[in-house]
C-alpha cells in the first residue's frame, strides 16, 4: 500500500503477522534507493514489498539498508532471509545490538543521519521501550516530516514499558524533548503497529500520559 507520494520519496507499508507489524520502505524516486523499516515477518511479502515498489522509479528500485527499530521478537523475525535475499546492510540502535541475532552492519547513535542518493533519514534514540530504541525521522523539504516511531509512539500513548517507572520516566523524556519539542504539530507519526497519527493529534495527552505512567 502506498503511504505517501511525496515529491522526492514515495513511503508505502504492509502490516504482517497476527501482530499486526507494519514495515515501511522508503524509496527516492530519483535514483531508486530504498529503505526498509522493521522486516517484521514475512519475508515473501517484505520482498514483493520491494519488488512493487520499482513502480515508484524510473532508475533501479535497490534496497540500501534494513533498519530495525528496537530489538523485540516481533520486528526482526524475517530480518535474516531478507538480508540474504537483498545483501543489504542493516542498522539498529546500538544499545540493541547485542540483542538482535543478525548481525548490525550500522549501530545507530542519536542524531546520526543516513544519505540515501535522494533523501536522508535521521535515528532519534528514544531509550525506554528497549534500550536502544531508535525513530526515523524523514524531513521532507517540501512538506511535513514523516517519523517511524517503531514501538515507542502510538495514537494514545507511549510504548510498553513492562510498569517500571524509570523505563517510563525515560522514554517519556526523550519522546517530549526529542520527538514534541523538536518537530511541529503536523509530523506523520508511522508506529511499528496499527494506524499513524500526527504529533498535533497526540500533543494535548502529554500531561495525561505523565500522569498515568503509561
Amino acid at each position: 500500500m502506498i503511504l505517501a507520494s511525496l515529491d522526492e520519496v514515495t513511503i508505502r507499508s504492509i502490516s504482517v503477522s497476527a501482530m499486526d507489524n507494519n514495515v515501511y520502505l522508503l524509496t527516492s524516486k530519483s535514483s531508486g534507493a530504498q529503505v526498509l523499516i522493521d522486516a517484521a515477518d514475512d519475508a515473501p511479502a517484505i520482498l514483493a514489498l520491494l519488488a512493487d515498489a520499482q513502480e515508484d522509479t524510473d532508475a533501479e528500485a535497490r534496497l540500501a539498508l534494513i533498519v530495525t527499530t528496537h530489538s523485540h521478537w516481533d520486528h526482526v523475525r524475517a530480518l535474516a532471509e531478507v538480508r540474504e535475499a537483498t545483501k543489504a546492510r542493516t542498522a539498529a540502535g546500538a544499545d540493541d545490538v547485542a540483542d538482535i541475532e543478525v548481525p548490525t552492519d550500522v549501530p545507530l547513535h542519536h542524531g546520526d543521519t543516513g544519505s540515501f542518493e535522494g533523501f536522508e533519514l535521521e535515528a532519534l534514540h528514544l531509550r525506554g521501550h528497549t534500550p536502544g530504541s531508535v525513530a526515523l525521522l524523514y524531513r521532507d523539504p517540501h512538506g511535513p516530516a514523516h517519523l517511524f516511531t517503531g514501538d515507542s509512539l502510538f495514537p494514545g500513548g507511549l510504548g510498553n514499558t513492562q510498569g517500571d517507572a524509570q523505563r517510563f520516566a525515560s522514554l517519556y523524556d526523550d519522546v517530549v524533548t526529542r520527538v514534541f519539542d523538536e518537530l511541529p504539530d503536523d509530523t506523520v507519526v508511522h508506529p511499528g503497529h496499527g494506524a499513524g497519527t500526527t504529533l498535533g493529534a497526540e500533543r494535548g495527552s502529554l500531561a495525561e500520559w505523565k500522569q498515568r505512567g503509561w
